[in-house]
């Protein structure tokens, strides 16, 4: 599947023989009755990722239950921590800055499932707590035809232009890691950087002005009913869009640079089922898990035989050249700086 050069996007390493041990504080007594049978799995939406196929298999695998749930990374990490002294999940799924900062708040439980070690490490927390098991690519989605005689924009610059004015929206950064990732994306392209916002806060701006919408779920649905013309979002969902719903989606990695957005999970501390929340993580990491998120577009974080159909649906390698992998703990030390500006500069 097309991805960033091998240069500018990390590279999984051989898999050892057999997996390393969990590290974990001894569990929990095994829960009661029907919580036995549930695996509750934090930010799994049905139609984000993939996510209701790979529940779905993972169902028929193990016999356990594993609904879809809709949260978005920053609704998860809100959830853990008001349940903190009795928690209701027993898995989490986020955005690595979002991953990260669960970890930091000791929300999540050390365990490294099988193939743990292919995870490159700048990409997993060294416990455990975190591991990345896909990425995909900040792009613009854009809904061809409702832009009609429009031209489709093909750089962050073009969209501060009156012709797109009320039609460009991404997550709203303070709820979803996507929304964070976008504005992190447009800020280094723009020539900004992790300790200099000023580029990206000033165009966060003027795109506020041109009529920014900024939906807190995942709006996917909305590109394709036109209801948001130009959505920033994972360049996974663009291409699921235009081959698998046949919708008339245009995807574009923009011409000044894009950055890589991993995504991760976790074993929640304190978990009502932790050795089915193990079960789950071991099974996104497999080969059956990796290549069903495939199905979505995502770039599996181990490397895996890949359907050479689905790298037909997805623009080329040079189209990800811009892309690059900044430095994701750093992303996540300086999260509440940009949220007080983004707070104070962009949507005051």
């Amino acid at each position: 599947m097309p991805a960033p050069p091998a240069a500018q996007q990390p590279q999984a390493t051989a898999a050892p023989p057999a997996a390393p041990a969990a590290t974990e504080a001894p569990a929990p007594a095994a829960p009661a009755g029907d919580r036995a049978s549930l695996v509750v799995a934090y930010n799994s939406p049905e139609k984000w990722a993939n996510w209701g196929g790979v529940l779905k298999a993972f169902s028929a695998k193990t016999g356990l239950q594993a609904p879809s749930d809709p949260k978005n990374s920053g609704q998860t990490l809100a959830a853990l921590k008001a349940e903190a002294a009795a928690p209701q999940a027993d898995t989490a799924y986020f955005g690595i800055v979002f991953g990260i900062q669960a970890g930091d708040a000791d929300l999540l439980a050390p365990y490294k499932p099988a193939g743990f070690d292919e995870i490159p490490a700048g990409l997993k927390d060294p416990e455990g707590r975190w591991m990345t098991i896909h990425q995909g690519t900040v792009a613009f989605l854009v809904n061809t035809k409702v832009l009609g005689d429009t031209p489709v924009p093909q750089c962050w610059a073009d969209l501060l232009k009156p012709e797109y004015k009320d039609k460009v929206g991404f997550l709203d950064p303070m709820q979803a890691a996507i929304g964070y990732s976008v504005a992190t994306a447009a800020n280094l392209a723009l020539g900004g950087t992790l300790d200099n916002w000023d580029p990206g806060i000033q165009y966060l701006a003027q795109l506020k002005a041109n009529g920014l919408q900024l939906p807190a779920q995942t709006a996917t649905a909305l590109v394709q009913q036109g209801e948001i013309p130009i959505l920033i979002d994972a360049d996974f969902n663009g291409y699921q869009l235009k081959n698998n719903n046949d919708a008339p989606v245009e995807v574009v990695i923009p011409c000044e640079g894009s950055i890589a957005i991993p995504y991760v999970i976790g074993l929640v501390k304190g978990a009502p089922n932790p050795e089915g929340g193990k079960k789950l993580l071991d099974f996104v990491l497999s080969d059956e898990g990796q290549a069903l998120f495939a199905q979505s577009y995502l770039r599996p974080i181990r490397q895996i035989a890949m359907d050479p159909k689905l790298a037909e649906g997805m623009l080329p390698a040079s189209a990800y050249e811009k892309v690059i992998v900044p430095d994701y703990a750093k992303m996540r030390a300086v999260q509440e700086q940009f949220n007080e500006r983004w707070k104070a500069e962009v949507v005051q």
